[in-house]
Order: C-alpha cells, then structure tokens, then sequence
C-alpha cells in the first residue's frame, strides 16, 4: 500500500444541536515509514497539509438533534402501532387455539374458560411449538427466548445492527407462543420489535453506530410502555438496561419515543393500568410500623434467593433441553407437550389453566383476594417457575418479566399470610406483600430495580407501596448479587463468552474535552533546527517533554527519545513519528480516544485553532498515559 492512500482527505463534524464543530484532523502520516521514502520533503509538507478523514465508528456524520428526536417519535409511533398489532395477534391466536372462535378480543386478566375441545387442549402448546420452530429455525434464530439479551448484544458488540426479520419473526412467533398456552411475557417480544425497528430506521438514516443504538434503547423503551402501560417505568428500563450513556441528549429520544407508544397504546387498548384494582387506588397515607418495614427485610432475602433461582433456573432448564437427543423441533415441542400437560392438570383440578399464557388472571385474584391459601400459592410460584422453564427453556419465543410478576405475587402473598397470622397485631397486609414480590423478582433478576419500583407502582396506582416496594427489590437485588455476579440478560450472553453492563455506569470523561487532559510539556522544533543538531533532541533527558516537528511552519510530526541512535542506519526522515492526528482543544475525550483508535496514532496533537495545522498554534499534547490517566479516573469512581 502507498502512503498516498494512507492519506484521506479529513472532514470538519458540525452538530448543530450542540452548537459547536467537531474538529478532529486526523493527520495520521507516515505510516508506512518506508514509503515516505519516495517523497521528498516538499511532497511530504504538501500532504501534510491536506485533510484527511475523521474517525467514526461507521464512518457516518452524525445527525442533528433535531432530526434525531423526529426519528425517536417515529419508532415510538411504530412501536406503539406495533404492540397493539402484536396484543390482537396474541388474541386472535389464543382465541382460535383454546375456544375455536376467529376473534381478537382478549382480556388476558380475565381468566380463560375451559375449551371445548377437552383434553385434545394438551397438543395445542406442542402445535405452537412446532410453528414456532419452524419460524425461528429458518427465518430468525435471534428470536428464541426472551429477546432482551439479544438487544443488549446488539448493542454492546454488533453497532447497534438488528435485522429486520428479527421484528417480524419475533411478533409471530412469541404471539404464537403466548396465544397457545406457552408461560411467557409480551415485554420481550415487544422489546425486540421495537429495537429492531429502531435498528433499521438507523441504518437507513446514514448515522453513527452511538445514535443507531439511541434508537434502540427508544424501540425497547416504548415497547415496554406499550405493554404495562407504563411510561416512567419504560425510561427507567431504557436507562438502566439500554441506554449506554445518559444525559438530555440521549433521553429525550426516547422520552418522546415513550410517550408516542403510551398514548397509542392507551387510545386502542385503553388508559386503564395494568392491574386495575380500585382498593389498591385508594389515597390512605399513613406511616408504617418500623415493625411492617422490618418483615419486608426479610421478605426482600426471600425474593432474592428466589429470583437467583428463577436466574438459574432458566439456563437450567435450557442445558437440559439442548442436551437431549434430537432438535430443535423434538426438544420444543416435548417440553410443550409438558407444558400442555400441566396447565390441563391445572384445569381438572382447580377449574383454571392459571399458569398458561402471562398469567395476569392469577394475578388479579391475588390482588382481589380471591386467591389466599398459603400452601397453593406456594404451588402456583414453583408451578409457574417449571411452566416459564419448560416453555423458554425448550426454546419459545417470550419475555421474563410477566413470568417475574406472576411468581413475585404467588411468593408474596403466601408469605403475607403466613406473617399476617404470626404477627397479628401489626397490620400487615398481604396485598402489600405480593405488590413488593412483583418488585422484588423483577429487580432482582433483571438487575433493573428502579424499573421495578416505578414500574409496579405504576401498575397498581397504589400510594401506599412505595417503601414496602423499595426495600423489597433493593435487599432481593442485593441477595441475588451475592450469589450470582450475572442478571437474567447478562447470563445469556455470558455463556456466549461476551459479557455486559448491569445497570448504567457514567464515566467522567464524557463530559471532558482534550484541553482537559492534554500534556503542556511540549516543544516545537523545526526541520531546520534538527538537522542542525538531531543527537540533542534525540537524547534529550527531560521526561515529560515532546518535541513537535515543523516544516515550512506546519506540523509534520514529533520526536522519539531513543537513546544511542545510530544515524548512519536511519535518515531522519525514519526518526520523526509521522503517525499522528491534530484535534482541535474543544474536541471531546470519547472522540479524541475514537480517533486515535481508529487510526492507530501514536499522538494526538491538541490545536488551538480550527483547522491549523501551525505549530504556533499547538496548545499540548495527548499520548496513550494521558488517555489511561483520564479513564483511570473515571474508573476510580466506579464500583
């Protein structure tokens, strides 16, 4: 390769929102010392001089804030339009597949009748199954299990890059899932669908991989919306599990994103809340026994161990499944042909399938106080943990979070009851104790407990929950962290050998410019005055300095200290480090390190002028020990 191709004309970077240009020249020259053999001095001095390319990691420009929020309404408005699709779909699916009727309507707190076709309703989970493979096997495999992981994936290793299939093939497959019988929830599926249109509308848009993966936390954010009717709980979601970074910049997409998808979603579906219980409405503020507040501590160690086993569990099951003999075909639709199983037993001896579907049903009975037998709401938890396992361990397409819901309110009401008829005198309400378990299994595996805290709150409209909700998911978190390092999401990928973020961490030198950082102990020195003397400079003891090397007053490169220098075997055209960039002072850190990745440079020169290529006008320096020194410090704030 010539060092004429390793020579790219460079571009100036304008964000308009920002109001300020991103001015990275990446003089990266030289980089092939060999080459510059070929050029004399003043064909060298003219390249120097040209502009060469900026780094970015898709070598996109990035778009204006302006375009960036129309962009974020526009996935809100199809993630919105697609969960409502995506509710009917499940509805028409479930009513076809239990009832024989050709009909959408489906009220999945309601419980579903017993089916006309008897006990044939057993092989209705292994007919999803079969379909499901089918789609999933030949179409998208990213679309089995419960789709989270793989957004995060794409995220964090893939350029925020989801196929569009994905989307598709997700909705069909997690509506056939749910709709015949298999115990999963609509979060994931409508995670992934919303994701993955943000991805494509990214890619479509030329933008950087940073904003494409915006996009995507605003998809994820507002198919969460869209299911549980939940907006701030949806931020939260986004911000702790999708959002590599927050500030105003990134939020506010999917802000609008989210608020785009709930209103759709309220105007189809309507405005109620997810459980809509009016005794839990009820505005009765009072203060709480430190008592109560005690047995929630407790009870948040119960919640803990179980959400490490429902965090286990599930790979459990799915190492289970994938060891058995066969495929995919045969292992999904034998743990469905379980699933069928249990949920009939269910029917035959209780009247209700109860652990079918998202199972939302139970839950509302639990919270109406239908349901208040201590030892079968022990069954209902350990039942729904072996269906979720059976179901997305053998390979369905759903979410985790309704299957949390479910299990937290079994657990948790069984322990309120039990505590309630050992404490008698306390007031303690089981209501109270199945809410906080729904907040409790949520945060504790998902690893996201301010989604859980406002998420369940917005849920059930209670006032009173709060506390209780707190101290539940933070001590349920604490526990399972303890004992598995891993969450539910980042387990998935950890067995993929890649490993993810739990819960968002801000690093300081987001908000750092290269003035902030850079090196003062430079010198510029001229060709003219190295060829005088080059030993001098070449031996120079001072520790910290750099000298900056000007030809014709123009920067063409800088100086190593090495010592013993043997001059009749190098030129001195093969001693100057030509494999730099110039930045401009205002320049972000992020960008800087961007660039200095992307083209392997060994300096970056810090400008104090737009465009300059002077050496009058260089303001320091930054090598790779300034750049450890900044991240050093950020990561001495985190835990």
């Amino acid at each position: 390769m010539s060092t004429r191709k390793l020579l790219e004309e460079w571009r100036e970077i304008g964000y308009n929102g920002a109001a300020c240009t991103l001015n990275i020249q990446c003089v990266t020259l030289g980089i092939m010392r060999n080459g510059l053999k070929n050029y004399n001095n003043t064909k060298v001095s003219k390249f120097m001089s040209e502009r060469l390319t900026i780094y970015d990691p898709d070598d996109h420009k990035p778009i204006t804030r302006t375009l960036m929020l129309f962009l974020g309404l526009v996935v809100g408005l199809i993630a919105g339009l697609g969960s409502v699709l995506f509710r009917y779909m499940i509805g028409l699916v479930h009513n076809i597949a239990f009832l024989g009727q050709f009909s959408m309507a489906y009220d999945a707190n309601v419980h579903t009748p017993a089916s006309p076709f008897g006990a044939w309703i057993i092989l209705v989970p292994v007919i999803g199954a079969v379909i499901v493979a089918w789609m999933v096997g030949n179409f998208a495999p990213e679309a089995k299990g419960h789709g989270v992981p793989e957004v995060m994936d794409a995220i964090y290793y893939k350029n925020g890059v989801i196929r569009g299939m994905v989307g598709i093939v997700k909705s069909l497959a997690s509506a056939i899932s749910i709709g015949t019988g298999g115990s999963a929830g609509r979060e994931g599926p409508f995670v992934q669908i919303g994701s993955a249109f943000g991805s494509v509308l990214g890619q479509w848009v030329s933008m950087p991989a940073r904003q494409r993966c915006i996009l995507i936390a605003a998809g994820a954010s507002a198919g969460i919306a869209a299911t549980f009717n939940t907006p701030l709980g949806a931020v939260a979601f986004g911000m702790e599990l999708m959002l590599v970074s927050v500030s105003a910049e990134t939020l506010v997409p999917v802000a609008l994103s989210v608020v785009m998808a709930t209103w759709l979603s309220r105007f189809f579906l309507g405005d109620t809340p997810a459980f809509n219980i009016p005794a839990l409405q009820v505005l009765n503020f009072h203060l709480i026994d430190p008592v109560c507040l005690g047995v929630f501590l407790v009870f948040g160690v119960i919640v803990g161990l179980a959400s490490l086993l429902f965090v286990r569990g599930i790979y459990w099951f799915e190492d289970i499944f994938e060891a058995m003999p066969g495929n995919y075909y045969t292992q999904h639709m034998f743990g469905m042909l379980l699933m069928g199983l249990l949920m009939y037993g269910f029917l035959r001896m209780t009247g209700n399938y109860y652990v079918e579907g998202v199972g939302y049903a139970a839950i509302v009975d639990i919270l109406i106080g239908l349901l208040h037998h201590p030892i079968f709401l022990l069954v209902l938890f350990f039942a729904k943990f072996l269906a979720t396992g059976l179901t997305i361990g053998s390979g369905a397409s759903g979410g985790i979070f309704s299957p949390s819901l479910f299990m937290g309110a079994t657990l948790g009401a069984a322990v309120g009851y039990v505590a309630q008829m050992i404490l008698p005198g306390f007031g303690l309400n089981p209501l109270l104790f199945a809410i906080a378990g729904m907040a409790g299994m949520v945060g504790g595996s998902t690893g996201a407990i301010l989604t859980a805290i406002i998420m369940t709150s917005e849920m059930t409209k209670d006032p009173n929950i709060i506390l209780p909700v707190m101290i539940t998911a933070v001590v349920a978190y604490a526990i399972r962290k303890y004992f598995s390092r891993e969450s539910i999401y980042t387990l998935k990928i950890l067995r993929r050998g890649n490993v993810l973020p739990e819960g968002l961490q801000a690093a300081i030198t987001s908000a750092q410019e290269a003035q902030h950082i850079m090196r003062k102990s430079f010198r510029v020195i001229s060709m003219t005055e190295l060829k005088t003397n080059p030993k001098q400079y070449f031996q120079e003891k001072t520790k910290d300095a750099i000298h900056i090397v000007t030809e014709h007053e123009r920067v063409i490169g800088f100086l190593r200290h090495v010592r013993d220098i043997d001059f009749d075997h190098f030129s001195l055209d093969e001693l100057i480090d030509r494999n730099c960039l110039l930045a401009f002072v205002h320049t972000s850190m992020p960008d800087v390190i961007r660039a200095v990745e992307s083209k392997d440079a060994d300096v970056a020169i810090i400008m104090g002028v737009v465009g300059s290529d002077k050496g009058d006008d260089v303001v320091g320096v930054i090598t790779h020990r300034e750049m450890f020194a900044a991240t050093h410090q950020s990561a001495a704030l985190l835990h």
